[in-house]
This record gives C-alpha cells, structure tokens and sequence, in this order.
C-alpha cells in the first residue's frame, strides 16, 4: 500500500470536453473512513523557454477567459493523443511563434494543482531558434500576439500581473538561473 493511499470505490463521470473531464470519485481514505473527491482529468501540456540570440524570452500574448484578461504567457499547447510532449513542443513553437528549432533540451515535468488535477507541463528550453518560412496555421479559435522581452521588461510584466501563470514565472526563474543573475 502506497502511504496515505486513498482507494477509490466508485466515479461519477459529470463531463467530458475536448480539453478536460471532471469526475467525482468515492474514496476510502487510510483511517478507513469515506470522502468524494472532484478531480479534473487532462491530457497534459508542454511548455517552451525560448531565446533568442539578442538574448530576449519569446511569449505570446493571448487573452484568458477564465481570468478575463490577457496574459503574456511562454508557448505552450496540450497534448494530442499519443503524441510525444517534444513533438507538441516543437508544434506549439511554431505555431505560435513562427520561429522552429532542433534543439529542444527537457528541463522538468510539474503538476500544476496535484489537489483536484492531474495535468502535467512539460517544460523544455531552446536558444537555437531559426524564423520559419511560413508560419503554420494555428488553432481556429486562438489569437497569440508575439512578444520578445528582455528578463526587465518580463519581470515588470510579472509585477503588472500580465505574467501571472505558473509555467512562465517558472521560465523566469530558469532563465536567471541559468544566466546567473
């Protein structure tokens, strides 16, 4: 048995959308007693720290409703089904961005809210970047601007609250780290 185990008994599956599912989950928890828990099941998602060669982050601004604002956020994408998280990575940069690389170095996977969700971002850098031709076509319903910020002018967006998401302050911190600022 696996510490703290709670064993689940019975889900009720409340929805299923193209993104996520929400389920409720009948557990026992390790005193023997029973509690529900509502879990959100998602595919996963990758995330890309990318460079360029005058040494500014690549984002992109997009609007988030749940938040009703825009952020400025690092690429990022889901997962499809069975696709590979360095191949989402590569489409979501280029989509995106319109810039491709090849070479994209893994830096860490991370649960985002492990209390109600079991989505994982796959965090990977570049700064081999090269401007595509022709940028592919995107999602239908996604509008991205681009941006390339200096780490100042990245870290006052942070404290604007434009960057306010989890993967990008992540990018911050790995980028200064990595620079050794």
């Amino acid at each position: 048995m696996k510490k703290f185990e709670e064993k689940t008994y019975h889900t009720e599956h409340i929805f299923k959308g193209k993104i996520l599912e929400l389920n409720i989950d009948s557990v026992t928890l390790p005193d023997g007693n029973t509690s529900k828990r509502e879990l959100i099941k998602h595919p996963g998602a990758v995330a890309v720290v990318a460079i360029t060669d005058d040494n500014k982050l690549v984002c992109v601004e997009q609007y988030r409703k749940p938040m009703e604002k825009s952020m400025v956020e690092i690429p990022a994408g889901k997962l499809e089904p069975n696709e590979k998280p360095e191949t989402c990575a590569l489409r979501e940069l280029e989509e995106e961005t319109g810039y491709t690389t090849d070479h994209l170095q893994w830096i860490t996977s991370f649960y985002t809210s492990p209390g109600f969700a079991d989505e994982i971002v796959h965090l990977y850098y570049t700064d081999q970047l090269k401007t595509l031709a022709e940028t592919p076509e995107g999602d239908v319903d996604e509008f991205v601007e681009l941006m390339e910020l200096t780490l100042e002018e990245a870290e006052q967006l942070e404290k604007e609250e434009r960057i306010h998401d989890a993967k990008t302050a992540y990018a911050l911190l790995y980028w200064k780290l990595r620079d050794g600022r």
